[in-house]
């Protein structure tokens, strides 16, 4: 077996097909990578490069069927990698069994039957090899299972050598962890860059106003015009086409409400002009305003799982619980979503909060530095603003997160 064919072990035969799957750049997708593929070492005996674990991250730990792929990630597939067969418009749902070169070879049937058993869940299913290592029995059986096989050449060049069909699927709350993320309204890449929702619904005013949206935001709203139109999109008020941005039925709703509240949309901006700069909680500055906020942001997939969690918390007793009291019990019951909602997507990060087998460590809990912004931060703050937690959040670089509280302000 030559040298580069020996370097292909599963670590690296997984880096590049995650690399040809999901691009880098990619902004209409995301992937994870099984935790087991976070540590420094290979087989005990074998290191991992860094840059192929720069690759793999971010780690998460979700169950597809009855086990646990290597890499799980929802994103548009180039047509080669799929045969003609394809259902609706979004993107699928995809999971990756990889392998790769040890001392006992390759076990490429294993991966097949692997992967198999993740299309009652995932849209498509790979697995992903050396080239050299897949044979004609190879072939066969990934064709008869319906399983895409990858290979992969020493350089790491990855060819589709047999291609899946598109499948229908039942989601679960572990899946839909991936499409959350994957989605306009996932905080993976993007953030919500400001922590007050009337610049959000600022900007869905400025879209439906006849003068050029960017100007009246920043004159009228807020200066960051980008990211008042990124955190807009988020709590789908407006959507961002190749057309321009325009506004979605529940961004529509917010111009409703100020036509009837004000008359126009541009006297309900002048009003705004006034509140610019404010940190006042917002359903004190402007209650009919911070009501339609919590109508908004309730909408928003994440507020729901939160706010119904931590009900159930209070019936349980825990009427303030901490943010690591939180993320305990959230990981218990949606281990998948809770990673990618509150921890950040760096590789160091997830390695450290996360052991092999997808578990917690309780004890990183505490440090702020290892939660995502746009959840402790921002999103946090809108749920005050809108009067539905007791608290403001804070950065990860100024939060302690043993007493930083998630409690609801009218609980039932």
């Amino acid at each position: 077996m030559a040298s580069a064919a020996r370097d292909l072990t599963e670590p690296r035969v997984l880096a590049h097909a995650k690399r040809r799957l999901f691009p880098g750049d990619a902004e209409d997708g995301y992937a994870v990578v099984d935790t087991q593929f976070a540590s420094e070492r290979w087989l005990a005996d074998r290191p991992v490069d860094p840059d192929v674990r720069n690759v793999l991250a971010p780690f998460n730990h979700v169950r597809v069927g009855s086990g646990y792929p290597d890499l799980v990630g929802v994103h548009p597939l180039d047509d080669d990698l799929l045969a003609v067969e394809r259902l609706g418009d979004d993107p699928p749902l995809v999971a990756v069994e990889a392998k790769g070169y040890t001392d006992r070879g390759v076990d490429v049937d294993r991966g097949i039957v692997q992967a198999h058993d993740r299309l009652g869940e995932a849209n498509a299913a790979y697995v992903t090899a050396p080239a050299d290592a897949v044979s004609e029995s190879n072939r066969t059986l990934a064709r008869e299972l319906n399983v895409g096989i990858l290979g992969v050449e020493p350089g790491g060049a990855v060819e589709p050598i047999e291609v899946p069909r598109v499948v229908g699927n039942r989601t679960t709350t572990e899946t839909d962890a991936i499409r959350f993320q994957a989605s306009a309204q996932g905080v993976a890449e993007k953030s919500f860059g400001l922590n007050h929702p009337k610049n959000y619904l600022g900007y869905a005013l400025a879209v439906s106003h006849p003068d050029e949206t960017d100007v009246v935001v920043a004159e009228r709203v807020v200066g960051a015009v980008d990211a008042a139109r990124t955190g807009a999109a988020f709590l789908d008020l407006v959507d961002e086409t190749p057309e321009g941005v325009r506004l979605t039925p529940l961004g529509r709703e917010v111009v409703r409400f100020a036509h009837r509240e004000y008359g126009s949309v541009d006297a309900a901006l002048r009003t705004f002009e006034d509140w610019k700069g404010s940190r006042r909680r917002f359903r004190e500055l402007a209650p009919a305003w911070g009501q339609l906020t919590r109508q908004v942001v309730y909408a928003y997939p994440a507020t729901r799982l939160l706010v119904e969690e931590i009900q159930h918390l209070h019936d349980d007793g825990i009427s303030e619980p901490t943010l690591p009291q939180l993320v305990e019990y959230l990981h218990r019951l949606h281990p998948s979503f809770t990673v990618e909602l509150f921890v950040r997507g760096d590789e160091d990060v997830r390695s450290r909060v996360l052991d092999a087998d997808g578990e917690l460590r309780p004890t990183t809990l505490t440090d702020g530095r290892v939660y995502h912004s746009p959840t402790v931060f921002q999103l946090k703050a809108m749920l005050y603003h809108a009067g539905i937690l007791t608290e403001r959040g804070a950065e990860p670089t100024n939060l302690d997160p043993g007493s930083d509280v998630w409690a609801l302000c009218e609980p039932v």
